[in-house]
């Protein structure tokens, strides 16, 4: 099954009778430390990396309490805490590696960290959805949106989540099939517990499916809202500018800003969740399959923890100003402390600043604004 179940160097008596540890990566396994070298640096690298940058976000969030008035950011602290949980998790596999855990029973083990992980990628994958629709709201309903994503509903929906996930991987302990490939550093999660084509049908049909398809959905629309915007402000400009004082017209940053910001998360998201979503389903089918296939994949999908950090966080106004501000007191106080974030001048709506219907909205197409540009 895996090269790297080999016997060490025969003419040592000492380890005559020890054969190296199961390692996904045939290349990884390390004579000197006895452990799969490698899959532990990948792992250890990506542990400190989630729980660092979800600790920033969420510790953001906590001393700045003006930014949870934007309901955008209740999904982006559910995101964080999320990640953050997966970050802890990743030490099991990590102990297991370092052959810390080998009294626990494997079975048992293997089954509890795949459902957990799953459940929180799963959270972490559906809020990136909401996030987008609520940006997706926010720009199109501008007058509406108020009444339409109160907090109430907010807070449900985030109760929601919790639940639909947690109960869409749960039939993993009735024998329906394995969730994932998130335990298979361990030996038994890799040869003895199998995917079954109907179970992935089915997690991919009521997560992985619903959740890429409403990303792809609602960027790709308020891409062609802001560029439509972007036409009628330049139109605008053009027809009520004085001939005399007419220059050509001026590229608009702004709606570039946002256009690089949706381009940047929709790249991200499905480069970190393609393959794994279609190794998954090629697996599980029979079709394909290979030990570092299944490791690099879903690494690389739970590595999306940590970039959550960077593209959704990071692209809020808010949350940046936030984190300038932090940044600021910690290096004038010599230490950490929380603060306050000053109201800032521009109103916001969800996560655009300004929404789609600021100063020179009018009213066309139902509640769709026209008289401004869209930010993050």
């Amino acid at each position: 099954m895996n090269s790297s179940l080999y016997p060490l160097d025969q003419n040592s008596a000492d380890l005559s009778n020890f054969s190296a540890p199961f390692c996904l990566l045939d290349i990884s396994y390390s004579r000197v430390f006895t452990t799969c070298l490698l899959e532990v640096s990948i792992i250890l690298l990506l542990t400190v990396l989630i729980i660092l940058g979800n600790l920033v976000v969420i510790f953001v969030f906590h001393c700045a309490p003006l930014l949870s008035q934007h309901t955008t950011s209740a999904f982006i602290q559910t995101m964080a805490y999320a990640d953050l949980l997966v970050g802890v998790s990743c030490l099991f596999p990590s102990l297991s590696l370092l052959h810390h855990l080998q009294e626990l029973d494997p079975k048992l083990t293997c089954q509890v960290f795949g459902y957990l992980v799953s459940v929180l990628k799963s959270v972490s994958m559906v809020s990136l959805a909401c996030v987008s629709v609520d940006r997706y709201i926010a720009i199109t309903r501008p007058l509406t949106y108020a009444s339409l994503v109160t907090p109430c509903r907010v807070r449900c929906c985030i109760v929601l989540i919790w639940l639909y996930s947690a109960l869409v991987f749960l039939p993993s302990f009735l024998g329906w099939g394995k969730p994932g490939y998130h335990g298979d550093v361990v030996e038994w999660c890799a040869l003895e517990w199998r995917t079954r084509p109907a179970f992935t049908a089915f997690i991919v049909a009521l997560v992985y499916a619903p959740a890429t398809l409403t990303v792809c959905f609602t960027y790709g629309n308020i891409f062609k809202i802001c560029r439509q915007h972007t036409r009628e402000i330049s139109e605008r400009h053009a027809r009520y500018r004085p001939q005399q004082h007419q220059d050509p017209p001026s590229p608009t940053y702004p709606d570039k800003r946002y256009a690089m910001v949706l381009f940047r998360i929709t790249s991200v998201f499905y480069i970190l969740w393609l393959p794994y979503i279609l190794y998954f389903l090629l697996e599980s089918g029979g079709i394909y399959h290979h030990p570092a296939a299944s490791f690099l994949t879903t690494w690389l999908a739970i590595s999306n923890s940590f970039c959550n950090c960077l593209t959704y966080s990071l692209s809020n106004s808010a949350f940046r100003k936030g984190l300038k501000r932090l940044c600021s007191y910690c290096l004038q106080r010599g230490s950490g402390g929380c603060f306050r974030v000053r109201k800032p001048k521009n109103a916001f709506v969800g996560s655009v600043e300004q929404g789609c219907g600021g100063q020179g909205y009018e009213s066309r197409k139902g509640d769709r604004g026209v008289g401004t540009t869209c930010h993050v």
